[in-house]
């Protein structure tokens, strides 16, 4: 069992930026793959940013590549998005989850999630 508890939301004007932070229970978090999604309103929720097991590998939706940076730390359980250049099309909630594959991008792979944390981008 993993329990996730994001935090860092908030409102940014664009262009600005915002540091997520995803706390995870237990004592095996070094064992998963971590993730971010995200879900606008009206909209499915949508890959983000996935991190391996041990940080060395990463992957990004090709909407927030080379403006957003994933990356954990397996000694405070805690995985994080920084997110730069911020828009108003990144407005939404943004989800972390757990998967025990090493590195995961379709949701269906997560078998934990917090609760979401709410991120407002105005123009």
């Amino acid at each position: 069992q993993v329990q996730l508890v994001e935090s860092g939301g908030g409102l940014v004007q664009a262009g600005g930026s915002l540091r997520l932070s995803c706390a995870a229970s237990g004592r095996t978090f070094s064992r998963y793959g971590m993730g971010w999604f995200r879900q606008a309103p009206g909209r499915e929720r949508e890959f983000v940013a996935a991190i391996s097991w041990s940080g060395s590998n990463t992957y990004y939706a090709d909407s927030v590549k080379g403006r957003f940076t994933i990356t954990r730390d397996n000694a405070e359980n805690t995985v994080y998005l920084q997110m730069n250049s911020l828009k108003p099309e990144d407005t939404a909630v943004y989800y972390c989850g757990a998967t025990t594959n090493i590195l995961a991008t379709v949701r269906a792979q997560y078998a934990y999630w917090g609760q979401g944390t709410q991120v407002t981008v105005s123009s």
